[in-house]
């Protein structure tokens, strides 16, 4: 265009008047009528208007796509404006004034940066999703594979909604390292049970997970429901064989001791065993040491305990009796009478037989001790009143013969002792029928507990104290009749006095002591009289003297026999008082 218009300088020039002025020439050179030329010059007209209104047209179609653009890019920040959550921003205009295409100029570069400020929130949202999804799946043990990046919502891209976001990260991280701390107490109890089990740890840990096994060089560890799940039934079950073997392995060392005592093992032959033996009352948690509760440790118990049982039935008859000596003394300690032989023929011939388990036998026999220990401890109160009543009655005994003693005020060596001991045994007499009362209470109230008689060596108890306490009756009765006899001679001897006056009586010859197998048999033949006494062999023959030189003996039904004899042990039928001797002329009373 600019190469013809400076090739034809005219056309420049040339305007529509021109134009028109020419055509008017060309007209009358042609002779156009007027009404051709007004015909042709509307046409001209109507030709200028249709390209006015498409120029027109395409006007206002640009101003409307430019409105529209604007009313778009007004829309745009308002929408981004609201995604990103931001209420206003600062490189929007203020005036809206000025052209379309100012405004369109002015709202670009706010957009532009509104955009590049929105795709970096998407990442920084893409980013926190990502990493909640990833720790999401490890919790719940279905991790993405195709690793596909989660969908981020645009049309909420706020700080606030980051935030929490962020927060949900920060608690799905904290609870992901409260899991893998869980992860490694499981794996390290996983660890220690093993090693205490004999057990092969990567294995078991590996059959669990394999991300677990850290031979395999994984860095991942799964912290998932089903791992944490699987893990906890992994420690819970191997803490129950834990238990169960270490059970096993207590009752095993158990029966290892029993066994070594019946049969007087050496103890180097014990200290073989004493990796089993060391853990027989340790609690399961007590247990760490590893290989401790192996299989193969347990099985060699097992194979030991086997011998060793196999080695008890040959020596059953000398381990039998020697419970049946333990019962005996058990008995004999409590003042209980057994046949010892018909238990010893019954405990052969149940050996001879074979009809019975030694295991069993030796069971029964532990039953029968448990048995003899209860009893004996039922029978222990009444004992210890028993012996002290016995040991009363002794110093009772002993008090007598120390009353008629002439000498015993003289200044002879350990004459003081004796009076001491006199002193003691006035008090602790004073005391027995307290004694005896109480004694009789307890033993009553231990026959109605028990539905049996209370025996001491054989004899009933009751008919003992009822035995000894008619002979005391007796004895007292005695005395009055001594004192009262007593007197009477005296007032003779007074009368006679004032009649025929004081003269000197004939000489009396001393009484004479009683012979010394006269004496109690519960007393000795010690020093200033003295009784020796002899533990439980001392028992036994207080206990015979009572039953065989009472008023009335007792048979060993508990029935009572009516022959009367002389009572040697506690008391004596002619008691003397210490304080009035008799003179020969006195009647000496006899016993009953």
């Amino acid at each position: 265009m600019a190469v013809t218009d400076s090739q034809n300088p005219l056309l420049s020039e040339t305007t529509c008047g021109s134009l028109l002025q020419k055509l008017q020439q060309i007209w009358d050179e042609v002779g156009e009528t007027d009404d051709e030329r007004d015909k042709m010059l509307l046409q001209l007209e109507q030709e200028c208007l249709d390209v006015y209104k498409r120029k027109v047209d395409v006007a206002m179609k640009s101003r409307a796509q430019l409105l529209q653009t604007l009313a778009d890019a007004k829309l745009e920040l308002t929408n981004l404006l609201s995604s990103l959550g931001e209420k206003s921003f600062s490189g929007i205009p203020d005036d809206t004034s000025g052209t379309i295409k100012e405004q369109l100029a002015s709202i670009a570069p706010a957009l532009e940066q509104l955009w590049k400020q929105k795709d970096e929130r998407v990442k920084e949202f893409s980013d926190v999703q990502t990493q909640i999804q990833k720790i999401t799946g490890e919790i719940t043990g279905s991790l993405n594979s195709k690793g596909q990046s989660p969908v981020v919502d645009e049309a909420n891209l706020s700080l606030q909604k980051l935030d929490e976001y962020n927060a949900q990260l920060q608690e799905l991280q904290k609870e992901k390292s409260d899991r893998l701390q869980k992860v490694l107490e499981f794996v390290s109890s996983v660890h220690d049970l093993c090693g205490v089990l004999g057990m092969d740890f990567f294995s078991t840990v590996t059959e669990v997970h394999p991300s677990l096994n850290d031979s395999t060089g994984v860095q991942y560890k799964s912290i998932s429901n089903e791992t944490l799940s699987r893990l906890a039934k992994t420690v819970s079950g191997l803490r129950e064989d834990k238990k169960q073997r270490l059970q096993k392995l207590q009752e095993l060392a158990s029966q290892l001791i029993d066994l070594w005592n019946l049969m007087d093992t050496p103890e180097e032959e014990r200290s073989l065993f004493d990796h089993v033996t060391c853990n027989i009352s340790a609690s399961v948690d007590e247990v760490t040491v590893p290989g401790t509760l192996a299989l193969d440790l347990i099985e060699q118990a097992e194979v030991e305990v086997e011998r060793l049982d196999q080695l008890k039935a040959s020596k059953m008859k000398e381990i039998a009796f020697k419970r049946q000596a333990e019962l005996e003394e058990i008995y004999a300690s409590a003042h209980v009478e057994i046949d010892q032989e018909a238990a010893r023929e019954k405990i052969l011939s149940m050996i001879d037989s074979g009809n019975v388990e030694p295991s069993d036998l030796l069971a029964d026999m532990d039953n029968q001790i448990v048995r003899a220990k209860e009893e004996a401890l039922s029978r222990r109160d009444i004992l210890e009143k028993v012996e002290k009543w016995m040991s009363a009655c002794e110093e009772e005994s002993w008090l007598e013969d120390y009353n008629r003693d002439d000498n015993r005020y003289s200044s002879s060596r350990g004459a003081h002792i004796n009076l001491k001991r006199a002193e003691k045994a006035r008090i602790l007499i004073t005391k027995i029928p307290a004694l005896v009362d109480s004694l009789v209470a307890k033993t009553r109230a231990w026959e109605e507990n028990h539905g049996i008689t209370f025996t001491y060596d054989g004899v009933p108890l009751l008919a003992m104290l009822d035995e000894y306490a008619m002979l005391r009756h007796h004895r007292e009765d005695e005395k009055r009749r001594m004192r009262d006899q007593k007197k009477f001679h005296e007032q003779l001897n007074t009368e006679q006095e004032a009649i025929f006056g004081s003269k000197p009586s004939p000489a009396r010859p001393a009484v004479t002591k009683k012979a010394s197998g006269q004496q109690r048999l519960s007393t000795g033949g010690g020093g200033n009289g003295t009784p020796s006494r002899g533990g439980a062999n001392g028992s036994a023959s207080r206990r015979l003297s009572l039953n065989q030189n009472g008023s009335r003996s007792m048979s060993r039904d508990g029935k009572r026999d009516p022959r009367p004899s002389a009572p040697v042990n506690y008391v004596s039928m002619s008691k003397e008082d210490p304080a009035s001797p008799l003179s020969t002329s006195d009647p000496v009373p006899t016993s009953p």
